[in-house]
């Protein structure tokens, strides 16, 4: 039997936390859900993929139907990480960055956007460890067409780190068509990578 949530209306992360309840709380194996907006759309599909679902999404109208269809356990995309309680000097540690700017610090602001540019294209000093960018509020403007350092954040995927763009901040400024780079996020998502992050460096 296929269960039916209705998440119109509702802002991030509603949609993503009606869905989580439902799929942990009643051990769904079927799932449809209706919601008005892309950013929806795309948080609860990529949720619902971490969980082990098949998901076909498709407009109705004004608004979008995912259904889903469990394939496999129920096994979140982002384990616990775990670490020794014997030495930890060997774990390698996990370094999250949240930029909620295009710019850095306060007072003249194209010294700010300078000294962003000069952050984003040094953060790869951090090496390794550098596990999350997440860019939220004026931060998802670095992800679209024109930002000066697009390049360098494409680059940065492409080796393998990982970056959230908040849905919400997208839609907001009218940008979640512009996207060039990274995965377009929720707070449920954000939140979580808080959790299991060693470190939080925050810009803005």
């Amino acid at each position: 039997m296929t269960k039916t949530i209705d998440a119109r209306g509702l802002a991030c992360p509603a949609p993503v936390l009606m869905t989580k309840n439902a799929v942990e709380k009643d051990n769904l194996h079927a799932i449809e859900v209706i919601v008005d907006n892309k950013p929806a759309r795309e948080n609860v599909s990529r949720f619902l993929e971490s969980r082990q679902f098949s998901v076909t999404a498709s407009p109705d109208g004004s608004d979008f139907k995912i259904n889903a269809q469990r394939t496999g356990d129920d096994t979140p995309a982002i384990p616990e990480p775990v670490r020794s309680p014997i030495s930890s000097a060997d774990h390698k540690q996990k370094i999250m960055v949240l930029a909620a700017t295009d710019r850095m610090g306060f007072g003249d602001d194209e010294l700010g956007k300078k000294l962003m540019i000069s952050f984003i294209k040094t953060i790869k000093e951090i090496g390794d460890e550098l596990w999350r960018l997440v860019l939220v509020n004026n931060g998802v403007k670095l992800t679209i067409d024109g930002s000066p350092v697009l390049e360098d954040l494409l680059a940065y995927e492409e080796s393998g780190l990982t970056i959230l763009v908040c849905g919400t901040c997208l839609s907001h400024f009218d940008l979640l068509d512009e996207k060039k780079v990274g995965q377009t996020t929720n707070m449920l998502d954000i939140v979580t990578a808080m959790q299991l992050a060693d470190k939080v460096i925050q810009i803005g």
